[in-house]
């Protein structure tokens, strides 16, 4: 697996509140290290992370070592994203998507 990416950062149910407030639209993907759909993700969360710099900020939580997250917005099966616009809750989505799909969805709840 890829190492951690500057693109992508690794919050903690600690860091995710202060990321969604300073940055103004936001993906979570929320994710474990043993889910296969998870992984065949990174590569497209990673893609669009550079393509929208500066506009979409996305981070990832591993849920097993996050649980509060997960809790709180009520996630039942990964992988999840939650879409944040100015600190809002836009969106949730679940499964997974090729890179057009995803770039659809972001366009789609950003209106960018």
């Amino acid at each position: 697996m890829k190492e951690k990416s500057e693109q992508v950062p690794e919050l903690t149910d600690e860091d995710l509140e202060g990321f969604i407030e300073e940055n103004k639209r936001v993906v979570i993907d929320l994710w474990a290290t043993w889910c296969n759909p998870c992984i065949r993700m990174n590569p497209i969360i990673e893609g669009l992370a550079e393509k929208y710099d500066g506009d979409v900020r996305f981070a990832k939580v591993d849920i097993e070592k996050n649980g509060a997250t997960p809790s709180k917005f009520g996630i039942q099966s990964i992988p999840s994203f939650l879409f944040f616009k100015n600190g809002e809750l836009m969106a949730k989505e679940r499964g997974t998507f090729n890179e057009e799909e995803f770039e659809e969805t972001l366009k789609r709840h950003f209106e960018i």
